[in-house]
């Protein structure tokens, strides 16, 4: 068995892809514990399709992938961390040994205005489609989009716009659609490139557009921003999100987990790593999670003594913006949050059916969907899995 013990804290894009590049990197030189209180990775990237009675989110079993990939699934929460003694204590009273650590936990979720829908990928069938059914029956004839400041991945709330206008428009309907941000141009992780396409689609899609500008909500069906009030049937937001604050572990600005170029967590003696939303890197997106989880498994593989000590983090961001007719595709290099050297494809530079681009979670996933999952069993307790 193996000596060099690796905990893996999280269910998401960034936890799966960390443990199918380690386990690519390091074979069965390490071993892994997979700790979620989750039963499911939910693949969530095109969960705004719900919203519109199109199948977006899949799911796959945590036990089937700790399975495929020899890891040891806990389902349990970690409570905290004891950096000196490197042991991860749960919820559930476990206490877990490692060599190495991962913390891949995602971020904490709040509504940023008390009178406004919050949109949300973990429940995106429910969340929007209510307000997508009132559309479609004439019941509402104004919306109005905004996206708060502060992290926030920005890219569902444009297409959530785009959509709806679309849906809209297919069925003859006069809706006016107001898009407010922040932001001194639309996606501006992107680049400049992005940012204009995305001027031009939400123009294209009669969807008026204001930027750079901080709203407020203060009332059922209104938005003030500077000296415009702006009244809509349907005010539309994201959660606003803030860090995981693990007990043990240094926190940043908002609770985020504080990360250097390779990934790893200061005052940690070298052995902890973390990736995903729950970083305090600005850009909050699954392909960046990805990136952040591969360079965290090859550091990881580094400990272990069985790679040469991997480069730095390069933080390039990939993804996909569905609008209700053919998607675009951006592409870009982040420099201190913002986007550079920004690219905009009509035709996907890497496979299609990829919205967030992760280079071991992607082919993975598409051996899952082709084969059948074997029929589920009971689960043992944590403690029993090999």
């Amino acid at each position: 068995m193996a000596d060099f013990t690796v905990v893996i804290c999280g269910g998401g894009i960034a936890a799966i892809e960390g443990l199918l590049r380690l386990r690519r990197l390091a074979g069965d030189h390490v071993q892994v514990t997979l700790v979620s209180p989750e039963d499911e990775f939910v693949c969530r990237p095109v969960a705004v399709l719900e919203s519109f009675a199109v199948a977006g989110v899949r799911r796959y079993r945590l036990e089937r992938i700790a399975s495929d990939t020899g890891a040891r699934w806990v389902r349990d929460r970690l409570a905290r961390i004891d950096v000196d003694s490197c042991t991860v204590h749960t919820d559930g009273g476990r206490e877990l040994s490692y060599d190495a650590l991962l913390i891949a936990l995602g971020a904490r979720e709040s509504s940023p205005f008390e009178h406004a829908h919050v949109f949300t990928d973990r429940a995106a069938g429910e969340s929007f489609r209510a307000i997508v059914q009132d559309i479609e029956l004439g019941y509402v004839k104004s919306l109005a989009f905004v996206l708060p400041g502060g992290p926030v991945w920005p890219v569902p709330l444009y297409e959530l716009a785009l959509m709806t206008a679309e849906r809209a428009r297919s069925m003859s309907l006069d809706v006016q659609i107001t898009f407010i941000t922040s932001e001194g141009r639309p996606l501006k992780a992107f680049g400049q490139t992005a940012g204009d396409a995305i001027v031009r689609l939400l123009g294209e899609a009669g969807i008026k557009l204001h930027t750079g500008v901080v709203a407020r909500v203060p009332a059922p069906q209104l938005v003030t921003f500077g000296e415009t009030q702006l009244h809509a049937e349907r005010i539309v937001t994201l959660p606003r999100v803030t860090g995981p604050a693990v007990p043990g572990i240094p926190a940043g600005t908002d609770w985020f987990v504080p990360i250097d170029e390779r990934c790893l967590v200061e005052q940690t003696n070298g052995r902890v790593f973390a990736a995903g939303d729950a970083t305090d890197f600005a850009v909050k997106h699954g392909g960046i999670g990805a990136q952040q989880a591969d360079t965290a498994a090859a550091g990881i593989a580094h400990l272990a003594g069985i790679v040469e000590r991997p480069p730095p983090f390069d933080h390039v961001i990939r993804g996909m913006l569905l609008t209700g007719n053919r998607p675009l595709y951006l592409a870009a290099r982040v420099i201190d949050g913002l986007g550079w050297r920004s690219e905009v494809y009509e035709q996907p530079p890497w496979q299609a059916e990829q919205k967030v681009v992760a280079e071991e979670l992607g082919p993975y996933l598409a051996t899952l969907d082709a084969a059948p999952d074997p029929p589920r069993e009971a689960p043992l307790p944590a403690d029993d899995r090999p």
